[in-house]
């Protein structure tokens, strides 16, 4: 370091070996031989030609020297500056980075930089501190506008993620709300997707068909806050006013947003006093509602609400929700129609699936399960009916394929069963042979597998009444009789083709005593046909599920069968025809429940 005195200021300039002249803007360095050359008034000229800022301060923190650039970016003239403490001069620099820094140096005899911002001079300021046998030197530079251009680069940033993030969340939303066809499912899922990033909680309103408003999807980012949420969502619908968002939306479909939620907002909207307690604890800070329109019908609306802390919504926030709340809107939709589609399905399958008698000794149950994949109707089918001789009729049978169109044939085929086997006291063979010819004959499109059976009142080995089974099968699976004591018999008989073709050859009958206490099982494939697994592992597993059945009330055997056999997801339509043999000559069991007979069977 070499000084320079002129009157009472020392001049300085750093020394450094081997280096030239320096760019403009930069301290001035030259090598001990060339130093020794220069005037001090050429030194001093060097100094304060400079462009960087630089003050030096003495031991009592007064400026001792400033040059002019320095001054400059300090908003003052040098002769404002020199002489003056500059905590006096910049009170606001007490505590501050720039204070600690210049301490530090000055403890220290080191060097040291830091870059802060300096709120009275409204900017950012790079500072370099070292000292010298003259003062505290300190170099600065205004970097405001590297800052400005850093936080612009770093909002250009954020705005990208937060878009990417916005498009993913739209993503979701739409294969969240369309892989379900449960309106209520679907809407929990939007409120539970939306929140935190749109909102910290949400509320989903739905308009049903009557138009009843429910509030059925709710989601809050904060766990603790459910409750409260789920208070204050139970009560909204009575308790909203007609000013409140959401009753405006519904009667004006469009966006309704407050950016902040007053005391007097929150009254003019929850007139009741038991609602406005529970929303007290959500602490609501801003709102905005978005209408669920769809084929220009108003549907439901979404309601996002922040607390105080996060404030109003951002208006990136607010396009994306408006966007999302089209999107679940159309998903909506969908599933509504979806799930009215298959409402008129089940309910025309289950026209079609007519209630079994329910005669003195014998106790029937039937189950149906849709596939669960495509469209749930089929060509499953069963039927159980009384032939004017007393006997009862069992039928289980599938028509190929699992659309409308399987359904309306199946409905054809079961008539014809129905009709025939009533007209016509044939054996199940001779119905079979019958019904074929009459499907070719009437040319019903549709090829089926069915299997008949017929309760026969007989007598056993001792002449005592009994009753047996007498059954043929057109390409279907055979039954299963479950006894008493567990044991599982497969109830084999000559299967021949399924009917619709014009089958000219034989159908054979065969015959299995029912023994009282015994449970007979008619099914269709669906029940233990799987794709993983081989025909017989599937109906061996069947087989052992029934022998573990034992016992069970026959309605408790089904569900069984149906939920063990079969899970969560059905691959094919099921049909299940389950008959308990009781006692005869003896009162009906309570359990079998109340004797169902057709009100015009004629006495045989």
């Amino acid at each position: 370091m070499l000084l320079v005195t002129r009157g009472d200021f020392r001049a300085f300039v750093v020394l450094v070996p081997a280096v030239r002249p320096a760019p403009c803007g930069t301290v001035v360095a030259v090598t001990p031989e060339d130093s020794a050359q220069l005037p001090g008034d050429l030194l001093l000229q060097a100094v304060e030609g400079m462009l960087r800022p630089l003050f030096v301060l003495d031991q009592e923190w007064r400026f001792r020297y400033v040059n002019p650039a320095g001054a400059e970016v300090l908003d003052r003239t040098v002769e404002e500056l020199l002489g003056r403490n500059i905590w006096a001069e910049f009170p606001e620099a007490v505590g501050s980075p720039f204070e600690a820094l210049y301490r530090e140096v000055r403890r220290t005899g080191g060097t040291g930089g830091t870059e802060a911002w300096f709120a009275p001079l409204g900017k950012w300021f790079r500072a370099d501190a070292f000292l010298t046998p003259a003062g505290l030197v300190v170099t600065y530079d205004d970097v405001t506008e590297q800052h400005r251009i850093g936080e612009e680069r770093a909002a250009a940033v954020d705005a990208r993620e937060q878009a990417g993030r916005h498009l993913m969340l739209l993503g979701d939303i739409n294969l969240a709300m369309t892989s379900t066809i449960d309106t209520d499912e679907a809407v929990q899922r939007f409120a539970e997707l939306v929140v935190p990033q749109l909102a910290d909680w949400c509320i989903v309103s739905v308009v049903d068909a009557d138009g009843t408003r429910r509030d059925v999807g709710r989601a809050h980012s904060d766990p603790a806050m459910v409750p409260a949420m789920h208070r204050y969502a139970d009560l909204r619908v009575a308790s909203n006013a007609r000013t409140a968002p959401v009753p405006v939306m519904l009667r004006d479909p469009r966006p309704v947003v407050l950016p902040e939620i007053t005391e007097e907002i929150v009254r003019s909207m929850v007139p009741g006093e038991e609602a406005r307690a529970a929303l007290a604890p959500l602490a609501p800070g801003a709102a905005a509602a978005f209408p669920l329109v769809a084929r220009g019908e108003v549907i439901g609306g979404v309601t996002l609400v922040n607390g105080r802390e996060r404030g109003a919504h951002t208006p990136v926030e607010l396009r994306t929700a408006e966007i999302a709340s089209r999107r679940a809107a159309l998903a909506l939709d969908n599933a509504r129609l979806a799930a009215a589609q298959q409402q008129v399905a089940e309910r025309l399958q289950m026209s079609l699936l007519s209630p079994p008698v329910q005669p003195d000794s014998l106790e029937l149950a039937v189950r149906y399960r849709p596939a669960t994949q495509g469209i749930a109707i089929g060509g499953d089918w069963y039927d159980a009916f009384l032939q004017p001789d007393g006997d009862t009729v069992l039928v289980i049978g599938d028509v190929m394929g699992h659309d409308i169109e399987a359904a309306a044939a199946m409905g054809q085929v079961k008539t014809l069963v129905r009709g025939i086997g009533y007209d016509r006291l044939d054996s199940p063979a001779g119905l079979l042979r019958r019904v074929d010819h009459a499907m070719v004959g009437l040319d019903v499109p549709a090829m089926a597998t069915a299997l008949v059976a017929r309760i026969e009142l007989a007598a056993d080995e001792d002449g005592r009444p009994a009753l047996r089974l007498r059954w043929a099968t057109a390409g279907h699976p055979d039954p299963l009789l479950l006894l008493e004591d567990g044991t599982v018999l497969d109830l084999s008989a000559p299967i021949g083709p399924p009917v619709g073709i014009g089958w000219l050859g034989p159908r054979t009958d065969e015959v299995s005593p029912l023994p009282e206490g015994s449970t007979l099982l008619l099914f269709t494939d669906g029940l233990f046909e799987r794709r993983a697994m081989l025909l017989d592992e599937g109906r061996d597993l069947l087989r052992e599920l029934v022998a573990r059945s034992a016992g069970l009330p026959l309605d408790e055997l089904c569900d069984r069968l149906l939920t063990e056999m079969l899970g969560p997801d059905v691959e094919d339509d099921v049909a299940v025809l389950a008959v308990r043999v009781h006692p005869l000559g003896v009162e009906r069991p309570a359990e079998a429940g109340p004797e169902l007979l057709p009100a015009g069977l004629p006495t045989p």
